[in-house]
């Protein structure tokens, strides 16, 4: 499933030969998904409870996720620009589970993308690459949530075809955050706007 979207930006599946990359990748990555009120040290925390080399190993192990990357070749080593990662089955999250509207559903539970990234193409990419992903493993729809306040990441997925169907909680630092939960059918391919 190697995508090609421009001669510098290649799509494609994780390998557990990525677990080291992508632990640094989410721990330069996930602060920028953060509300500006997210202390330091909640950050360092949430990401040392989540996104170590271990977790990485685990989350790549897994049958019901699919990890993706967005890779800038190179003649030495290919560089991460950015990952996604899907989580299949039922929302594990109670509020999600009400808001989403049809099953099988599939979670877009993570896209980060490096923030001199920005901009370039890698985030439509990936999304495309998940988008298509979640057809292949039979999704009829894919959600995801994201911090009422992330206006940047709001206004991405609306470009992509997601919509608001519904709002669920996300705990970092021990501080309860309001998410919205956004939602995609999946039955055709949209044309996002770029």
């Amino acid at each position: 499933m190697t995508q090609s979207t421009t001669s510098t930006v290649r799509i494609r599946p994780a390998t557990m030969a990525d677990a080291a990359a992508l632990s640094s990748l989410a721990a330069a990555t996930f602060p920028l998904a953060c509300p500006p009120h997210t202390t330091p040290e909640a950050i360092a925390d949430f990401i040392a409870r989540n996104f170590g080399v271990d977790h990485f190993e685990a989350y790549l192990a897994d049958p019901e996720r699919i990890l993706l990357v967005a890779e800038l070749p190179g003649a030495e080593a290919p560089r991460l620009l950015g990952y996604t990662m899907l989580v299949g089955g039922e929302p594990a999250d109670a509020d999600a589970a009400r808001a989403v509207t049809a099953r099988p559903t599939i979670e877009l539970s993570k896209v980060y993308v490096l923030a001199e990234s920005h901009g370039t193409g890698a985030g439509a990419a990936l999304m495309r690459g998940s988008l298509d992903a979640a057809r292949a493993a039979g999704a009829a729809t894919i959600w995801l949530g994201v911090n009422e306040e992330n206006a940047r990441a709001i206004a991405f997925y609306e470009r992509h075809g997601f919509a608001k169907v519904g709002d669920k909680h996300f705990v970092v630092g021990g501080r309860v955050e309001d998410d919205w939960v956004m939602e995609q059918p999946l039955a055709a391919a949209p044309s996002p706007v770029e």
